[in-house]
């Protein structure tokens, strides 16, 4: 396949773990009409997420909330290693909180995969849809064989810069956590709200926003955005 093609032949070549996910993504969504976007999570030995090659900000959006929740079906489908298919986000009653949080953002089809090397999960592939019923167990069986070959490919990734990039990548999630929280709390002392109402006033900034949550929080935090006092 395509998808499967760009990648082999830049693991032949330059061997960079960083393009070889977005090439990987971007030909994901490709394959997948109707989808806003797609990203990889990876997960550390402690179960935190970080998105990688996402093609979409609204898709770190949604990854976030999962992450920060510890709910949703890129969580799921690593635990379970198995698929995960939302026909609508608006109905399903698996994953309340997250669900609920994305309430404010135009997702409504999903379907995660993970990334299966032998019995070992390297993380999962989502795609997001701004429609309900837009994948079905189709689509799904679709991804997962897309899935298959690629993640052992991204096993055999045996560079330097490797170690390095995993590594970036969970520490940029820490400090992003702890951004978020310490920001949510501002909102709440300041503007007198949950936390469930702090974190989705995050997620409609970020939304709404050119700039990453991370920047966002970092404002809020240093008292340069003041946000929107407006309803949830």
């Amino acid at each position: 396949m395509v998808v499967l093609a760009r990648i082999k032949g830049l693991l032949l070549t330059a061997e960079k773990v960083d393009r070889a996910l977005r090439l990987f993504t971007a030909g994901v969504h490709e394959s997948f009409p109707g989808s806003i976007g797609a990203s990889v999570s990876l997960f550390d030995e402690q179960g935190r997420g970080s998105s990688a090659g996402a093609t979409d900000p609204l898709v770190l959006v949604a990854d976030e909330a999962q992450y920060q929740l510890e709910q949703g079906p890129c969580s799921t489908a690593r635990e379970t290693k198995r698929a995960v298919l939302i026909h609508d986000v608006g109905t399903d009653s698996r994953w309340p909180l997250w669900t609920r949080a994305m309430a404010s953002q135009p997702i409504r089809s999903v379907i995660s995969v993970p990334l299966m090397a032998g019995t070992c999960c390297l993380g999962t592939i989502t795609i997001y849809s701004a429609q309900p019923g837009t994948y079905d167990a189709t689509s799904a069986l679709a991804l997962d064989k897309l899935a298959a070959p690629a993640a052992l490919l991204l096993d055999n990734i045996q560079t330097s810069e490797t170690p390095r990039r995993l590594s970036k990548a969970f520490t940029a999630a820490l400090t992003s956590r702890d951004s978020i929280n310490r920001a949510q709390g501002i909102l709440m002392e300041r503007d007198g709200l949950s936390p469930d109402s702090s974190f989705r006033k995050l997620l409609r900034l970020a939304r709404t926003s050119t700039q990453p949550m991370a920047v966002i929080c970092a404002e809020i935090v240093a008292g340069r955005r003041r946000g929107s006092h407006d309803g949830d």
